[in-house]
């Protein structure tokens, strides 16, 4: 029994995820910026199958993943991985425009 929530646990903390938000997201909408969608839409298939097997275990989950250490984990990670991913579309802009003026001479 211990293991098992142990697992669950380190389940959660993996996936980082808050159950309201995971519906809300669409999997592959092309505008983005948010790295965690796709472990968000796992959590979620996860908790539906938990759910479906034992709702009191799917309740344990709910109550791990709103806990203060998941949710400011998840936040920081969301922050960071935003500026990251407006930093990878400059240096695009970038070298588009370097292959453009540089390469192609237009």
């Amino acid at each position: 029994m211990l293991q098992s929530r142990v697992l669950v646990i380190a389940l959660i903390l993996l996936l980082s995820t808050t159950l309201p938000e995971v519906h809300s997201k669409f999997l592959f909408e092309k505008d983005r910026r948010d790295w965690l969608v796709i472990p968000d839409a796992v959590a979620s298939y996860v908790y539906e199958a938990v759910n479906k097997v034992s709702p009191r275990a799917a309740q344990f989950l709910a109550d791990a993943a709103q806990t203060p250490a998941v949710v400011t984990t998840r936040n920081f990670l969301i922050r960071e991985t935003a500026k990251l991913t407006i930093m990878a579309e400059e240096l695009i802009l970038k070298i588009k425009n370097l292959w453009y003026k540089r390469v192609l001479g237009y």
